[in-house]
């Protein structure tokens, strides 16, 4: 946790957000995998944490705009279960630390909001099935109709909060970002052909393990990086193959970590996988200088990809005017996802609050263009955000196949060239940015990205 300060003030500023109801915060449970007592890995609501700063199940908690009146509610634990978990501070106890005087039995909850039943309940979207229970329960509103209800003033307050990072947050995410490295540079440095992609894997999240954390979403690590979100890892690695590495660190305080690299398995890039590989780093490292307050990031998505267009018709794989193909969508053949997302509690931050309100506004409102439309975030940036620079190129087969077959911009791609690319697999370059006053700054020590270093490396290993 941090101080008391840290928590308070949050509250407090969440208070000038809005002027009248009830703010309800439904902190997780736990999470049976195949039977009641044999639980997931808990994870705390990043939204509780930010506000209260309480990581353990069981607990809700109320602030009211118009008294300031502020509620914790948990259990304190009986005999049966101290048997089990041993003695733990009591609900007085951890609300104190977040700097909150009023505690209940978490029993009391529906009665304090039946006696409050005529007055605005802003609540959150839940994400979990036992909360949207809850909340049926207690506010009497069907599972089904509660997006109906979902406070957007409370979104947007939170949203507006948790996107600016403090200080304290910056260096809990340098912190995360030490153990990333090692983590990243520890996995890069066991590639060799022979090996199973999930040995690598293994040694990866038992390193983020070690640290007293977790990944921070399943780790991607495959030779098929065609595939963005490829969470298989039974593939043995071939000289010749690319493997993709895309993981994160969520530290023990939660705050969390995003990078990808992609490495030769031979240890040496190929001719063909050097021209691809170069032309991304190249977008990912003018994306990142572009970084500073007051551009859109739609603006440095779209940059990015017409860094690729231009590079990737000089190789002969698109063809025509560069500007008019990134804006009709040619490009997305290619890079057909978002530049990078919002990072700090959540790897993608305030997702469960919805994308729409996190990365967009009446100003920068979001694309239904095929790619452009998956940009997570696009709206202006500010002093404090942190977020991923994350351009790729991958070349899809049946993306391909479908585009080809539907004649699709083929005035701006070169499907015969395309077909020689066919088995490339994918390369994406991912690093984590914090938007400074007048610029930006790279999280954490560089894990390494250059050709010839990681050449180096690769070649260099026992």
């Amino acid at each position: 946790m941090f101080d008391i300060s840290t928590y308070t003030k949050r509250r407090e500023q969440l208070k000038k957000q809005i002027s009248k109801g009830i703010a309800l915060f439904l902190g997780n449970n736990e999470s049976p995998m195949n039977y009641r007592a044999n639980t997931y890995r808990y994870r705390q609501d990043s939204t509780f944490l930010y506000f209260f700063g309480i990581n353990e199940p069981g607990f809700a908690a109320v602030i009211d705009f118009e008294s300031g009146e502020e509620i914790i509610f948990g259990n304190d634990l009986d005999i049966d279960a101290i048997i089990w978990t041993g003695l733990r501070p009591s609900i007085a106890e951890k609300a104190a630390l977040c700097g909150v005087k009023d505690t209940r039995p978490l029993n009391k909850l529906e009665s304090y909001l039946s006696q409050n039943a005529n007055r605005p309940v802003h609540f959150l979207p839940p994400y979990r099935h036992d909360n949207s229970l809850l909340i049926e329960k207690l506010l009497g509103i069907k599972v089904e109709f509660q997006k109906n209800y979902i406070s957007v003033p409370l979104i947007k307050a939170v949203v507006a909060l948790r996107s600016v990072k403090e200080q304290a947050e910056i260096e809990a995410l340098e912190e995360a970002m030490k153990m990333a490295w090692h983590m990243h540079t520890s996995g890069m440095k066991m590639i060799k052909p022979g090996l199973y992609e999930r040995e690598i894997h293994g040694v990866m999240e038992g390193i983020a393990l070690s640290f007293g954390g977790a990944v921070s979403f399943p780790i991607i690590l495959t030779v098929n990086g065609e595939t963005l979100h490829n969470h298989y890892h039974g593939n043995k690695m071939q000289a010749g193959d690319l493997l993709l590495i895309d993981a994160g660190v969520e530290a023990p305080n939660h705050y969390c970590t995003d990078h990808t690299r992609t490495y030769p398995v031979s240890g040496s890039y190929s001719p063909k996988q050097r021209e691809i590989y170069e032309l991304v780093l190249k977008a990912n490292k003018e994306a990142i200088e572009m970084i500073r307050p007051d551009i859109t990031f739609r603006e440095i998505h779209l940059h990015a990809a017409t860094v690729i267009a231009e590079g990737l018709k000089d190789l002969g794989l698109m063809q025509g005017n560069t500007k008019e193909a990134v804006n009709q969508g040619a490009h997305a053949l290619f890079f057909p996802h978002g530049l990078g997302h919002m990072m700090g509690l959540d790897v993608h931050d305030m997702e469960d609050l919805g994308e729409n309100h996190v990365g967009y506004d009446k100003e920068t409102p979001r694309s239904s263009q095929f790619g452009t439309g998956f940009l997570r975030f696009g709206k202006k940036l500010k002093e404090g955000f942190v977020l991923t620079v994350e351009p790729g190129i991958y070349f899809i087969p049946a993306l391909i196949d479908k585009w080809k077959n539907e004649n699709k911009f083929k005035e701006f791609i070169n499907y015969d060239k395309v077909e020689s690319y066919r088995t490339f697999g994918g390369i994406r370059i991912e690093d984590d940015i914090l938007v400074t006053a007048n610029s930006h700054k790279i999280l954490g020590q560089m894990i390494p990205k250059e050709v010839d270093e990681i050449e180096n490396i690769l070649k260099n290993q026992p």
